[in-house]
């Protein structure tokens, strides 16, 4: 493994169907040649990832676009018009260029086009798409720095170190349908910001495991992770962590990272995953407790997160 801070020879990793680790505005991602099926496999092989999870292929262009998918209609114009380059990733029919080990044999694939320079440049050198998930091991923590890339990864082919992504969760994942838009996995843009553009439709049923994210179990510490409430807050704090947002439950822990100094949902999303990390590597916190709100806005996808980063361990 090594860190690079040239992109150009980053690219040329890519180019040569090897692995590179490199920050996106979300999380940071695990990138393959998106066209290169032996490449790709590399992917799940180092994340430990089934292969019944399909990938996000990112673009740095709409030329990109229209070669990886069969057609686009005029919503898909207004909704890249409105939120490329950003943290959405649209689900489309994909074209016969984009091999299956991509969509996990589905006939759609999830595109979005990054909003961070150093992915963008990536891309624009590699000369190709670049198939990405998370860069950490299946079912982890996301990773939102290099470090966290390195703790969980360390044999990856190429790091890039970039920073601290500015948005923290992964991209919210739209699927277009004839009566609207459904979201397959919530994130940053939320259901109202989309509304402006394309209505909602919340009839239609949803496919199962049509997009990364869609399992009950994810985004896990290896250290138990509970969302607070009235059974996990009357536990023994002594050596418990809390990721506290509105500063009420503090009391007592161990431990407690404020992930929001104004009560701002944007600020839950960007520390959520960063103080998971800490409290996982920290040897005198034994238990996460994670500070719970309300489903709005960015509040649902922060709860999606927080419910699948514990599920395993309620059900323990």
């Amino acid at each position: 493994m090594s860190i690079l801070n040239s992109i150009d020879v980053a690219a040329k990793y890519i180019r040569e169907g090897k692995l590179v680790a490199f920050p996106t505005e979300t999380v940071y991602g695990l990138g393959a040649n998106a066209l290169d099926p032996m490449a790709v496999a590399k992917i799940f092989e180092l994340k430990e990832r089934p292969s019944f999870d399909p990938l996000i292929v990112h673009i740095a262009s709409i030329h990109q676009l229209q070669d990886l998918v069969l057609n686009t209609d005029e919503r898909v114009h207004k909704l890249t018009e409105k939120f490329w380059p950003g943290p959405l990733t649209m689900v489309l029919p994909k074209s016969n260029i984009v091999p299956d080990i991509v969509t996990s044999g589905l006939p759609t694939v999830g595109i979005r086009m990054p909003s961070n320079e150093i992915a963008l440049d990536l891309i624009r050198i590699s000369d190709c798409p670049i198939a990405a998930p998370s860069a950490n091991k299946f079912g982890r923590i996301s990773p939102t720095t290099a470090a966290h890339v390195r703790k969980q990864i360390p044999n990856v082919d190429y790091i890039i170190e970039g920073g601290k992504t500015t948005v923290g969760i992964e991209s919210t994942i739209i699927k277009l349908t004839d009566k609207g838009f459904q979201i397959l996995r919530n994130g940053i843009i939320t259901q109202e910001e989309l509304e402006t553009v394309v209505p909602f439709d919340g009839e239609t049923a949803i496919e199962k495991l049509s997009a990364p994210g869609m399992l009950k179990s994810h985004y896990s510490p290896r250290k138990k992770l509970l969302i607070a409430d009235s059974s996990s807050l009357d536990l023994d704090k002594s050596k418990a962590g809390l990721i506290s947002f509105s500063g009420e439950v503090e009391n007592g822990f161990c431990k407690v990272i404020r992930v929001s100094d104004r009560k701002d949902l944007k600020d839950y999303a960007v520390n959520m995953f960063e103080a998971m990390h800490s409290f996982e590597d920290d040897n005198e916190i034994e238990l996460i407790i994670a500070e719970p709100v309300c489903e709005t806005g960015v509040g649902r996808a922060i709860m999606d997160r927080l419910r699948k980063a514990e599920f395993n361990w309620r059900q323990a």
